[in-house]
């Protein structure tokens, strides 16, 4: 590990800790919609953001349907940089499927092409690295035909139709992808993943459902999945949509949070950080400021985080993952404020 990287790795632990950081991290990623298709594409395209920004940490950003296609999904790419892939074919069309969702080994299907992908980042990289993880809930969710880049309306009444009609067959199927995940977490510790970025998507939010449902379907399976990963050294909580369930989570075992802290009904970046007692990941508004034409909004935006923590407890970043939309010039304000 050279020098710059030794310091990098240092930088991020320093902030997960709470202890005093020469600056803060930072670090962006988001989709490449035409190269995350095969483990070789997927690790190379983050590879070379990583490097071309020279980030502190990298998050691997894989195509979000992957979980689906371990159990028959089907997805069709857009062919456009610019456009999600679209959910074509799911397992579970009725109650009965459910009955057909089994716990999986790690490397089955699209599971074995991710490993290989963790395999061949670390391989090249010396800076920390997190692999995206769904929840259970929200794989569920997949398996029963919501596209994860097309939410509809009436998403949330069909999730509870499965959940509340048949919960005996939702409890099973949602402990077979927990056990199955759970697998494939630890075995992406294994290929060199500093821990997991791990993802309610949309569903722990109260505009989705209310509290007491997500308890009963969502955090049991969440914290079963979080222990099998406890050994990692940075783990982190990503909470998207408004309205988020931010305290019911927040306890959650994690080293740092991720949310949308411009978003209507969430908290502030200040309270939190005072909320949840870990490191807060953000700082910047990935739109419209990161969409904009405006650079020193997005440095004013920077700055503004790091006057908000004292420069502790936080690493900076966007509320979610950024666009391909996003200009380049943004990121480089981004880190010149940072520096």
């Amino acid at each position: 590990m050279g020098k710059t990287d030794a310091l990098k790795v240092s930088r991020v632990r320093a902030a997960l800790r709470g202890e005093p950081v020469d600056r803060p991290p930072m670090s962006f990623w988001g989709h490449d919609y035409l190269r995350e298709w095969s483990a070789e594409d997927l690790a190379d395209t983050m590879l070379e953001r990583h490097f071309k920004f020279d980030w502190d940490w990298m998050k691997v950003n894989p195509r979000a349907g992957y979980y689906c296609q371990v159990w028959g999904g089907v997805y069709r790419p857009s062919g456009n940089a610019f456009e999600p892939p679209r959910l074509v074919d799911h397992p579970v069309k009725g109650f009965s499927d459910l009955d057909r969702v089994e716990v999986l080994a790690p490397e089955h299907g699209a599971l074995g092409e991710q490993l290989q992908a963790v395999s061949r980042i670390s391989e090249r990289i010396d800076t920390l690295f997190i692999q995206t993880v769904f929840t259970p809930l929200s794989v569920f969710g997949h398996l029963i035909g919501i596209d994860p880049h097309y939410p509809t309306d009436s998403d949330t009444a069909l999730l509870m139709k499965y959940l509340r009609t048949d919960p005996a067959r939702s409890h099973r199927a949602l402990q077979a992808i927990t056990d199955t995940l759970a697998g494939y977490a630890v075995q992406c510790l294994h290929r060199g993943a500093s821990g997991i970025f791990f993802a309610p998507v949309k569903w722990a939010s109260f505009l989705q459902m209310d509290e007491s449902t997500y308890r009963e379907f969502g955090r049991p399976y969440d914290l079963q999945i979080l222990a099998a990963v406890s050994s990692a050294e940075f783990n982190v909580l990503h909470l998207c949509d408004s309205n988020v369930m931010f305290d019911l989570l927040a306890d959650y075992p994690v080293h740092a949070v991720n949310w949308d802290t411009y978003a209507p009904g969430n908290p502030s970046l200040a309270d939190g950080l005072r909320r949840a007692g870990k490191t807060v990941m953000g700082g910047v508004n990935r739109d419209p400021t990161l969409l904009g034409d405006r650079p020193d909004a997005v440095a004013d935006e920077v700055r503004a985080a790091r006057a908000i923590t004292s420069n502790r407890r936080i690493m900076l970043t966007a509320n979610c993952g950024i666009s391909p939309r996003v200009p380049e010039e943004n990121l480089w304000a981004a880190k010149k404020a940072n520096s």
